[in-house]
Order: structure tokens, then sequence, then C-alpha cells
């Protein structure tokens, strides 16, 4: 029994002494603070209809879509749990995408940078994270949410994600796996939708509620010609 108490401290101390080995003296890593969320805006007449400028409710961020064929939706009641206000990708009739700009920053997402949000999928539709980079760039990760039937709160750690450049005209993906990617300068965060909608019914579409952005901001007027 000693001799096994013994080894479990050995190891204990072992682990202990790598982790503090990693890490820079006086240093670990902070998980970032939220950069903004967005829970989407109903209209006054309720109901369901084109997602416009004003269904978004945080006056900080401009909303941008690339919908090469159709258009994304906004549908949902405030207060309601089983049908919050959300966005609904079934009457594209192409991939889609929706990104959200903050007016007055950049984001950095290396680190400990996350996205959270509340989604909803049908038929083997997902949603994929997107960033535009401050030199246009665009890339889409490799990790996909949307659970079938109910709405589903996840998180994705930007730092796991394998990037694939996005042609955002058409919302598809072009070329490989890139060996590296820097998130230090981002000035459009969202998600896309791959696959065409399949209009009302549950063929295949995404819902997305509530968006979270974890990262650090970058003011826009650090960054020399930067639009």
């Amino acid at each position: 029994m000693r001799w096994h108490i013994t080894l479990l401290a050995v190891a204990a101390s072992s682990t202990l002494s790598l982790a503090h080995a990693q890490a820079p003296a006086g240093e670990f890593p902070v998980r970032s603070p939220v950069l903004f969320q967005e829970d989407w805006k109903q209209s006054a007449k309720g109901g369901e209809h084109p997602l416009a400028a004003d269904s978004v409710g945080n006056p900080s961020l401009e909303l941008k879509q690339y919908c090469p064929s159709g258009q994304l939706l906004l549908t949902g009641k405030e207060g309601d749990d089983g049908n919050p206000v959300h966005v609904w990708t079934g009457a594209c009739s192409a991939p889609c995408a929706l990104a959200l700009r903050d007016k007055g920053h950049l984001a950095d997402l290396s680190g400990l940078s996350r996205i959270r949000w509340t989604t909803k999928a049908s038929g083997f539709h997902q949603i994929r994270p997107i960033v535009k980079l401050a030199d246009g760039t665009w890339l889409v990760g490799d990790r996909a949410e949307g659970r079938p039937g109910d709405w589903l709160v996840s998180e994705i750690s930007y730092a796991d994600l394998r990037w694939v450049k996005l042609d955002i005209a058409r919302v598809v993906t072009v070329g490989t796996f890139l060996d590296k990617v820097d998130l230090t300068k981002v000035d459009e965060i969202g998600f896309a939708d791959l696959l065409p909608g399949s209009g009302h019914g549950p063929g295949g579409w995404v819902d997305v509620a509530r968006i979270e952005v974890f990262g650090k901001p970058v003011a826009r007027t650090e960054q020399k010609g930067t639009r």
C-alpha cells in the first residue's frame, strides 16, 4: 500500500512540475473575456420575415449576410425557450453565411478564445464557424454544430480548429487545410451552412439563436488601412 501511495505521489509531483515548466514563469493561460453577444431582435409585427440590419439587438455590431441564392429569415419569440428569436437557413436555396462585425474593434481570437451559440438543426445540416481576417481572407473551421430536434448550447475553441479558405461569394470551401493561421486581427465573425436549405418542414436547415464570442478587442484605429 505504501509503495502504491508513493508512486501516486511521485506521478502527481511530476505532472505538476511539467505543467509549471511548460508555462512561462508566473503566467498561466487565461480564458478570453466576452467580446460581444447577440440575441437577435424581433420586429414589432413578429413572426417570420427576412433578416435585416434592425434584427441585430447589439448596437455595436453590423450584420453581414452572404446568400448567393434565397435569403436568411428571422423568426421566434422573445422569452420563449422553445422558440427563441433566431436566424433560420431553410430559405437559402444555396449555401449561405452570416457574420457580425464590431464597429469599433477588430477581434483577437488567439489563445483561449471561443464562440458559444444556441442552435438547432434538421436533416444533415450543421453550422461551422467562419472568420474574415483584416486582410480580407475568409476562413471556415473544420468543426460543425447542430443537434436535430432540440436546442443545443455549445462552444467551439478557435485554437482547436483547422481552417480552410472560404469563397464567400459562393459560400464554398477552396483549397486544402492551412498549416498556420493568424487570428490576432479578425474583422468579421459568424457561421456558414454549407448545404442548401430545403424550405419549411424537416428536410434540412439550421436555427441559430444567441451567439457569444470570447476574445480580445483590438481598436480599428490602430490598424492602418483597415476598413
